[in-house]
């Protein structure tokens, strides 16, 4: 299996404050991650500070381009 995590870097909020954005985000969807089992196909949008939509993670299963 494989983790993914897309986020666009281009979204208001992250070019106001690259590393915080990116940090509040990362921090949030690391907790957030529990409430999933983490099976291929398991996935969510990921919002920024002001609720934009700013990327996705997803499962993959291993060998998936």
């Amino acid at each position: 299996m494989r983790f993914l995590l897309e986020v666009d870097m281009d979204g208001d909020a992250l070019t106001k404050d690259p590393t915080g954005e990116l940090g509040r985000i990362l921090r949030y969807w690391a907790g957030n991650l529990r409430h999933y089992p983490l099976e291929p196909g398991d996935g969510s949008v990921i919002y920024d500070s002001e609720y934009r939509e700013a990327g996705r993670w997803r499962i993959e299963a291993e060998g998936k381009p």
